[in-house]
């Protein structure tokens, strides 16, 4: 296929996607039900962390999740005392537990707190054109308080050769344009052009067959490679592809 063809083919099926209809069966969904900039991105954090596995898991885990946190997940983190984090300890999802969250919600905490915020952590380096190094800065940080050496595997590193598919699927979230009702559009201070498509088993195949990706994992370097394939078909807003991929893959078993 060529490369016009290619995108004529990639840009319909991102049209038909990335639509809010698919927000049913996606979670996406939980940060939705906020309408302030915090709530909705400590929800859009928390559910991408833990959304791996069976998605209706994800999404009733992650509504459970948001439960806990009082439905208020930005005051939550906050202003909360060590006694409310008692209730956070039965929580499980996958390997994900009790111990991992209470430590995610003290590592908010402290980025709010100390570090102005998610968006200001991830904007250090806004001027790169990639944000797979805020990724990795941002994990620095988030994990300067003590803890559980197990709890940092549930933030992935790209320059530890990781895909970082959660991080970068949250990063999308907050940084595509709301101009569909699906992503937030919410930082103003990053640009879409900086994004990097959440690798996953279903876009990496499908990426494969379309000649988007040759490296067989689905590691950082396969990120790379993919991120300088889609920049080609949209240098402003190339991970719209995601939807493509992703919908290729999933609903249509391409």
């Amino acid at each position: 296929m060529r490369k016009a063809e290619l995108k004529e083919f990639l840009d319909a099926k991102v049209e038909y996607y990335n639509h809010p209809r698919f927000l049913q069966t996606d979670p996406l969904q939980i940060p939705h039900r906020f309408s302030r900039k915090e709530d909705i991105e400590i929800s859009a954090f928390l559910t991408a962390t833990i959304a791996w596995g069976n998605r209706k898991s994800i999404i009733n885990n992650a509504t459970s999740l948001m439960e806990l946190l009082d439905n208020a997940p930005a005051d939550f983190v906050k202003n909360h005392r060590e006694i409310d984090l008692e209730k956070l300890s039965g929580f499980v999802h996958r390997t994900f537990n009790g111990i991992d969250l209470i430590y995610f919600i003290k590592g908010l905490k402290n980025i709010y707190g100390q570090h102005g915020g998610l968006e200001r952590v991830f904007a250090k380096n806004a001027k790169s054109k990639s944000l797979q190094s805020s990724i990795s800065t941002f994990k620095h940080l988030f994990f300067e308080l003590p803890h559980l050496g197990r709890t940092t595997k549930h933030i992935s590193d790209p320059e530890k050769g990781s895909a970082a598919k959660r991080i970068n699927m949250f990063l999308r979230w907050m940084v595509r344009n709301n101009s569909t009702g699906v992503d937030f559009g919410l930082w103003k201070t990053l640009n879409p052009s900086q994004l990097s498509c959440p690798l996953d088993v279903h876009s990496g195949n499908v990426a494969r067959k379309l000649g988007l990706l040759t490296r067989k994992q689905n590691d950082a370097k396969a990120v790379s490679e993919l991120d300088k394939n889609l920049r080609r078909l949209d240098p402003l807003d190339p991970v719209k592809y995601d939807f493509a991929l992703f919908g290729l893959g999933v609903f249509e078993k391409f």
